[in-house]
């Protein structure tokens, strides 16, 4: 039976699962948000998930797949260009971008992650 573990676990989700090689991440959000730009906040949460994959022994180099959403479309160019300076040329995940409402009005983005270890 292959191992799966739970990291950060809350009543409705984990932060992050672990099963075969593969970790999928929730979606991570800007830790600020007042009167920062959406350029400002992708730079955060890019170097949050870079953090976590720090942490598990991972690198945005073993990226397998993002799902992006932003509050508004209009920030899709602000937001690649955060992004495409970010990722590592030629190992870019799979990606998905779509306009969302978020939980809360503040963010202007939330990216989830899966990546191998």
């Amino acid at each position: 039976m292959t191992e799966i573990r739970w990291i950060g676990v809350a009543a409705r989700y984990s932060d992050l699962v672990i099963h075969e090689g593969t970790a999928r991440f929730s979606g991570y959000v800007p830790e600020t948000t007042l009167g920062l730009s959406v350029s400002e906040q992708t730079r955060d949460v890019l170097g949050q998930i870079e953090q976590s994959l720090v942490e598990i022994g991972s690198d945005k180099a073993r990226l397998l797949q993002a799902t992006i959403w932003l509050a508004d479309m209009a920030d899709y160019d602000a937001m690649n260009a955060v992004w495409d300076a970010w990722i590592v040329p030629g190992q870019a995940p799979a990606r998905a971008c779509v306009e969302a409402r978020l939980a809360n009005p503040d963010y202007r983005l939330e990216i989830q992650v899966v990546a191998a270890l």
